[in-house]
């Protein structure tokens, strides 16, 4: 099955890591997908620009509206993902619980990818 990990952090979070702890940081993330790709559960993963080069595009009054900035107004942003295929939802928790944004008040959030018949949800 295979899944997508959501990745959200707080805006400005890598700012206040020291270079040592930012180093560790990205070696962490280094090593994971190192292991998944290894594995062959790793279909593909990018990091997003910063929030504030996003657009939002919406339909007021029967036309569409562009505006700056994402959407949802919240503590985190939405700051990359990675797509997975794992044998179970368990292998996929498993992943994103040793993320490391994590522990710096980021979470993910683990969603199966439909099929493409999109039945079976």
């Amino acid at each position: 099955m295979k899944y997508m990990l959501l990745i959200y952090n707080r805006p400005g979070f890598l700012e206040e890591l020291s270079e040592q702890e930012r180093t560790a940081l990205f070696g962490e993330v280094e090593a994971i997908m190192t292991e998944l790709s290894e594995s062959g559960e790793l279909v593909g993963g990018a990091a997003l620009a910063d929030p504030s080069l996003t657009r939002t595009v919406a339909v007021r009054d029967g036309r569409p509206a562009v505006t700056d900035g994402p959407f949802l107004e919240a503590k985190e942003h939405f700051a990359g993902y990675v797509s997975v295929d794992c044998e179970t939802e368990e292998r996929a928790l498993e992943i994103a619980a040793r993320w490391p944004d994590v522990k710096y008040g980021g979470y993910l959030e683990v969603r199966a990818i439909m099929q493409d018949s999109g039945t079976e949800m």
